[in-house]
């Protein structure tokens, strides 16, 4: 149903120790189900008390990578880093709708930037890829809805069409944004060598059973990427 997304080669010299797992999930047709109402609240208090005992290192590792890119990790930190900060800050995050808290939880618990995609928007391929710096990505700014490009050199995600997340994993466009359950949902989870391969499964597989809690009778197909 979906070919193995593309990882351009150009990204070996940047993280070559990048591994992920890719999940599409076909929802067309399946009932409408629920996930329990607590899965992000536990996530952030796990955070509060610690978290995975390689979760500083692993984000320490994406910090790395976004400074080999241009990327200012500080500024611009992975998305993983990104929650955990806000939780640190305010003791939780909000609730957004129930498929993006649930991909939210996973990111918090294993320390690892998840991103949630609405499949049927992609045109191609998805690609991770060194920016050329003209790809349309589009986002909002200020409320109102802009078509920005991101810096040459960059790593981005991107189809066909154009950047669909910025800076690996900083900030994702509007055009795939995933907003509801339904359809085809492609999801990443986007892993570093600090990050146990087990973890890197446990991760995928909470994510994978909240979406079968939240799409009963869906159908998933899990894949494993590796660099090169």
């Amino acid at each position: 149903m979906l070919n193995v997304p593309v990882v351009d080669k150009e990204i070996a010299g940047i993280a070559p120790d990048f591994r992920a797992i890719s999940i599409l999930v076909d929802a067309n047709g399946t009932k409408k189900g629920r996930i329990d109402r607590n899965i992000l609240l536990s996530a952030c208090d796990y955070v509060a008390s610690g978290g995975p005992e390689w979760g500083d290192a692993h984000l320490a590792n994406w910090g790395d990578v976004y400074s080999r890119f241009g990327a200012k990790p500080n500024r611009t930190p992975c998305s993983a880093l990104a929650l955990k900060k806000r939780v640190e800050k305010d003791g939780r995050i909000p609730s957004i709708n129930p498929v993006v808290d649930l991909y939210n939880a996973v990111s918090l618990r294993f320390a690892i930037p998840v991103g949630g995609e609405n499949f049927d928007a992609y045109v191609g391929r998805p690609r991770l890829a060194v920016a050329e710096g003209t790809e349309p990505f589009d986002t909002v700014m200020n409320g109102a809805p802009i078509i920005e490009s991101p810096s040459k050199g960059e790593v981005i995600w991107r189809d066909d069409v154009g950047a669909t997340c910025r800076r690996w994993n900083w900030r994702q466009g509007t055009r795939t944004r995933l907003e509801t359950v339904g359809g085809r949902m492609w999801f990443i989870l986007e892993s570093l060598s600090a990050m146990p391969q087990e973890a890197l499964e446990e991760a995928a597989n909470m994510l994978m059973s909240g979406l079968r809690e939240l799409s009963p009778g869906c159908e998933i197909y899990k894949q494993n990427i590796m660099v090169g």
